[in-house]
């Protein structure tokens, strides 16, 4: 059902003070060298975010890989290139996937198969990706429908945001078996030790990897540096509070070293880990703020009405579902908090309020 999660973020200008020191790879199967034995790849991708950055980590006489890029030839192609060209024949020896979002382990099946090696995930980003990641069912299960009229949208928003998910290109093929990882965990990668840091909300146990030695940080979708990734509430747990699983994320992220290199899956490596992780829990303070507003005008809205205003300009019917699922995650946020109350009437629209 949130297939499209791996490449709906939402647009937040950085006013941190980020640092760049790396002009980034072409995504042609360059390779930076950001560490010793630390190179960043880009992967293209036919879509408004046209790239995912993929890391090689030095692993004894070859290199762990974090991230594919998309299950599509081209990706298939460029992997062939690093492997058989750029790096002289010496081995892929692990798949690590952040999570199990497309972009990030679309083409781990085609690499396991390709260059036969294990893949390490954790076990809800797994089993995610095994039992979730593909095309909404057709037609949309009872309680789905139920979920999104109570939310406002009619039956023709409804029929746009399906119809466009269903015609989702890039649906890749899971991986038959994987390798467990868990919060906590340290991956002994060659010289370097990097501890698995749990991030929660953009999806359900993402994995970024730390190397406090090294101070370098392996964030995934988790911290970007102008963009912030979607975090959705969903049908399939309609009163989860995943936005405040995403800010515990923020604020462990925020405790690492200051003086750590952050390597994201888009856009550019970036020192300032501390202080992007602040700004991104001040972005979502602001919105919690906009519904208050809102709500203080117009007394009462639906959560389709409230999107509109935390959300007005949205250019297709995917970002339209990712939004949705944004200001639900805020609104039971501030439910929980005692801020918003909710009046749900039996075969209604709900309803919300300030408490």
């Amino acid at each position: 059902m949130d297939s499209a999660a791996c490449v709906s973020h939402e647009r937040v200008r950085a006013s941190a003070d980020l640092r760049y020191p790396f002009e980034p790879p072409k995504a042609d199967g360059s390779l930076v060298e950001v560490a010793p034995g630390v190179m960043w790849a880009r992967m293209p991708m036919p879509m408004t975010l046209d790239h995912i950055n993929v890391y090689l980590l030095r692993d004894g006489n070859g290199w762990a890989v974090v991230d594919t890029g998309l299950g599509i030839p081209s990706t298939h192609a460029l992997w062939e290139k690093i492997f058989g060209e750029l790096l002289q024949g010496q081995p892929m020896t692990r798949l690590i996937c952040t999570h199990c979002h497309y972009d990030h382990a679309g083409a781990a099946h085609w690499i396991q198969k390709r260059f036969g090696v294990p893949l390490l995930m954790t076990f809800g980003e797994y089993m995610m990706m095994r039992g979730v990641m593909g095309p909404p069912p057709d037609p949309l299960p009872a309680a789905h429908l139920e979920f999104y009229q109570r939310a406002g949208v009619d039956e023709a928003l409804m029929d746009r945001m399906f119809t466009a998910m269903r015609k989702d290109p890039f649906m890749p093929k899971a991986p038959e078996d994987y390798q467990r990882i868990r919060a906590g965990q340290v991956l002994h990668i060659g010289e370097r030790r990097w501890r698995v840091v749990l991030g929660e909300g953009h999806s359900p146990e993402h994995a970024c990897l730390y190397d406090e030695e090294g101070k370098l940080l392996l964030a995934g979708d988790q911290l970007l540096p102008r963009i912030t990734s979607n975090v959705m509430v969903s049908p399939m747990e309609p009163e989860g509070n995943p936005l405040q699983d995403w800010m515990a994320s923020m604020q462990r992220l925020a405790a690492l070293d200051e003086g750590t290199l952050v390597l994201p899956s888009h856009q550019g490596v970036f020192y300032g880990v501390r202080e992007r992780a602040h700004e991104v829990i001040a972005h979502h303070e602001a919105q919690y703020r906009i519904i208050e507003s809102y709500l203080e005008r117009v007394s009462c809205a639906s959560a389709l009405e409230i999107m509109k205003a935390q959300f007005p300009k949205l250019r297709g019917a995917v970002d339209h579902l990712m939004a949705l699922g944004e200001t639900i995650a805020h609104l039971n946020l501030l439910m929980y908090a005692g801020t918003l109350r909710r009046e749900r009437r039996t075969g209604k629209i709900d309803s919300y309020a300030l408490a």
